[in-house]
């Protein structure tokens, strides 16, 4: 049986969605799982065969979280404060930086950008020894401003490329005007280049405060005391233990955890894809 041209192009539509929901529905389990597991009672979470939606569902899980059994609250604000002072930070050092790479001349530029774009292919790991002792010798280890610090040097690299990809998209001749008529060099950067740039702002402020919301290792090493701990190592060390799994608390904090951060992504993805792309097509 020979299908017209037709019936064949609505078979592999037919097909594609099928494919396409497949795959959405293997990228959306572990959320669906997420939201199941914190709604179980503990019997619940251990039971085999896995019950997929539970049988009586509890907020339980969700009123623990506010209610004292752990500082949940502490490493929210600690969280919240440091990702805001590193997307702030970040965002001001890599657009100077990349303002200068993209308009200024002088000699090594092109090694020193590479020698930048080189430093994200170290694993953070590498750089845990060497900061713990500097940290220790400074006297900032176990600090929100050494976390911040931390976090935004490890941000900035890749920021500054992604910036210098929006600088180099904007005309250099709006700005040579903007210098004939009056403005230093700082004005011109502020009054009109910058109002070009808001989407790579925006876009290096996003990729800065997810990198360190997501971020386990600097927290988990440079900081000990809850008063500084953020969210993934907190909820580590307060849900999960040699003798203590807790999953149902820790599914509930992963939920709470991941909404804020969802609807920032959902409202800002477009300006982080455009640097990215920016970032990734000029130089």
């Amino acid at each position: 049986m020979v299908l017209s041209k037709s019936a064949q192009e609505r078979l592999w539509k037919l097909l594609t969605y099928v494919l396409l929901i497949f795959l959405l529905g293997v990228l959306f389990f572990p959320v669906f799982w997420m939201i199941s597991t914190s709604l179980k009672i503990p019997g619940e979470v251990y039971q085999i065969p896995p019950r997929w939606i539970p049988s009586t569902p509890t907020i339980e899980n969700y009123t623990r979280l506010f209610g004292g059994y752990v500082p949940f609250p502490m490493y929210l604000r600690n969280s919240v404060i440091a990702c805001l002072a590193t997307s702030l930070l970040a965002t001001a050092g890599a657009t100077l930086a990349a303002y200068a790479l993209s308009r200024l001349r002088f000699p090594g530029k092109r090694p020193y950008l590479l020698s930048i774009l080189a430093t994200q292919m170290f694993p953070l790991v590498l750089l845990l020894l060497s900061l713990y002792v500097i940290y220790q010798e400074l006297g900032i280890y176990d600090t929100l401003f050494g976390l911040v610090i931390a976090f935004t040097t490890f941000a900035v690299p890749f920021s500054i490329w992604m910036m210098k990809g929006f600088f180099d998209s904007v005309p250099v001749e709006i700005e040579e005007a903007a210098l004939i008529d009056g403005c230093t060099r700082m004005q011109a950067l502020r009054m009109v280049v910058l109002p070009s740039v808001v989407p790579g702002l925006l876009a290096v402020g996003l990729f800065s405060f997810l990198e360190a919301w997501n971020n386990l290792l600097y927290p988990l090493t440079l900081a000990t005391s809850n008063e500084v701990r953020t969210i993934p190592p907190g909820l580590l060390l307060s849900f999960l233990g040699q003798f203590k799994q807790d999953w149902g608390g820790m599914m509930a904090a992963s939920v709470v955890v991941t909404i804020p951060t969802t609807i920032i992504f959902i409202f800002l993805q477009r300006y982080l894809v455009q640097g990215l792309t920016a970032g990734a097509v000029k130089g």
